[in-house]
């Protein structure tokens, strides 16, 4: 008899879902840049503003997604260049 994987408990499972939304550390890692360099991207229009919630600021996985696709890729027109206002 082939035996399947071992089932997980319950908070194992949880413990794979993906969140919604992400602190500033978090937000700048899912993007491989330093804090700092988020900050920046965020001043400057690349990246969205953060989401209030609890009065926690945090960045909205989703937003961070629309954003990226919004980049120009390598060899595009600089002058050509979308911030995340325009999205």
């Amino acid at each position: 008899m082939t035996k399947g994987p071992k089932p997980q408990p319950k908070e194992a499972q949880l413990g794979r879902l993906t969140p919604a939304l992400l602190r500033r550390a978090a937000a700048a890692e899912f993007l491989s840049v330093s804090p700092g360099t988020f900050d920046l991207m965020v001043r400057e229009g690349a990246m969205p503003r953060p989401r209030i919630f609890a009065s926690l600021k945090l960045w909205s996985v989703r937003d961070l997604d629309r954003a990226v696709d919004a980049l120009p890729f390598d060899g595009d027109d600089e002058a050509e260049t979308t911030t995340w206002d325009d999205v």
